[in-house]
């Protein structure tokens, strides 16, 4: 196959001040949705929706969403399941009817404001309305899930071969920034409810609206910056029927590109592993390490803002070393900072803080030069349909490492092995990405090849 001879992306900007704009438009859709991942789902409304569901339970603790009996304390962690679930379903369908339009901006705008919409309206969530926050739970997350898809697929067409490592690793560092910043703003107001003459709920319910209506207003710059392509069917209309054809379509073509899925498989891997860790840290930090609820907030925001200097840290690495193996220290930088975990002493909370830390150091580089690498591996005008893939290999397999977590607590009584335990998946994923041979398999797509890959 012949490969691209110019380095300008498909569809691109005339001129690199034109497509700088872009990427600076670009950028603030990490800005606007951040928020939604941090304040949100990591620390606001798991224990609130799960008052909530409490407030309905029967005595003996159930709730009964569709006539099926759940306990009050699952609630929210079936919830979270059946959006995943079904974002895994909608993903390929809107990265299909992304690429066959080439309708992105519309689908972004849509999929932003429905998720921007749910969470805004989570503000009338109180008393016993369980219901009521299922729903907007799930039309928030899969909404979100559907903008992801077609926001990462913009990165090929923005930006060169040479610039997509520098210009993803600014887009999360903006990310995790929103997300500090909001975070400091929310905890500042629930802390300090009392002084405020405001209860503790209605303080969360004010936190939980925020984070919609700045996703809602920060969306309004990559609406305004980021230009329509053509799609891959010209005069294509936005219709479910065409959706699922394109679909079709790309799943059989998969075949021919062995390559890009060995990534994706690796990626798998040990994303699971960092995913489970993010989640899993603060159940290892207060059970096992006895660490107060004050000390793993300060963690999470630790991790936060050191996640922003990670991200562009690791991105100037890339540029001289190339992403994949950039990655792959990450990958040795996770598992010693998993093995350290095993023998943090308990009730020591600058160890603790530590390895936040070292988790935020890596964390954003990790995931953005992941997606910039995934980015030089996907075949044009196949850019949505490939990122949905790349999101549902994170989303649809992110019960792996917390199965391995929990069966080994189970199995062993320890937190400790049970941290340890994810070391599995990023060996694994080391090993995999090592194989992959990247520049091979960029040219295998008809991409262009930058002199470190």
């Amino acid at each position: 196959m012949d490969t691209e001879t110019v380095s300008e992306p498909e569809g691109g900007a005339p001129d690199a001040g034109a497509r700088r704009r872009e990427q600076r438009g670009w950028y603030w859709y990490d800005w606007a949705n951040s928020v939604f991942q941090t304040s949100v789902l990591t620390v606001f409304l798991g224990p609130y929706l799960t008052e909530v569901a409490k407030a309905a339970a029967d005595a003996d603790g159930y709730v009964y969403p569709l006539g099926i009996p759940v306990r009050d304390g699952s609630y929210f962690a079936y919830v979270i399941s059946a959006s995943v679930l079904l974002s895994v379903l909608v993903m390929p369908l809107v990265g299909a009817l992304a690429d066959r339009t080439g309708r992105k901006k519309p689908l972004l705008g849509a999929s932003a404001y429905l998720g921007a919409a749910a969470t805004a309206a989570m503000f009338f969530l109180d008393g016993d309305r369980y219901l009521l926050g299922g729903l907007l739970l799930i039309t928030a997350n899969v909404a979100y899930a559907a903008s992801i898809v077609v926001y990462h697929s913009y990165l090929p067409q923005i930006a060169a071969p040479q610039e997509r490592d520098r210009v993803s690793s600014r887009g999360w560092a903006f990310g995790y920034a929103a997300g500090a910043l909001v975070l400091v703003a929310n905890l500042g107001l629930f802390l300090g409810h009392e002084a405020l003459g405001v209860t503790e709920g209605t303080a969360v319910r004010i936190c939980l609206a925020s984070a919609g209506l700045w996703w809602a207003v920060f969306t309004l710059v990559p609406l305004r910056r980021l230009r329509e392509r053509p799609g891959t069917v010209a005069g294509a209309r936005l219709s479910l029927g065409g959706g699922f054809r394109q679909l079709g379509h790309t799943l059989r073509e998969l075949r021919r590109y062995p390559l890009t899925l060995m990534f994706l498989l690796a990626y798998l891997l040990y994303n699971d592993g960092v995913q489970t860790v993010i989640t899993q840290a603060s159940v290892f930090g207060s059970e096992e390490l006895g660490m107060a609820q004050e000390t793993l907030i300060g963690a999470i925001l630790l991790v936060q803002v050191l996640a922003v200097f990670g991200a562009l840290g690791l991105g100037r690495l890339a540029e001289r070393h190339g992403a994949k193996r950039t990655i792959l220290g990450s990958l040795v930088a996770w598992t010693a900072t998993v093995t350290a975990g095993y023998f943090l002493p308990a009730g020591e909370p600058l160890w603790f803080f530590v390895l936040a830390a070292a988790i935020g150091m890596v964390l954003g580089g990790t995931q953005a030069l992941s997606r910039s690498l995934f980015a030089q591996l996907v075949p044009r005008g196949k850019e949505a349909e490939y990122f949905s893939l790349y999101e549902v290999s994170d989303r649809g397999t992110s019960w792996l490492g917390p199965l391995v977590f929990g069966l080994t607590y189970q199995l062993t009584g320890s937190y400790r092995d049970a941290i340890i335990s994810l070391v599995v998946f990023f060996a694994a994923g080391f090993v995999l990405l090592l194989r992959v041979p990247v520049r091979r398999a960029a040219e295998a797509v008809g991409n262009t090849v930058p002199g470190r890959i």
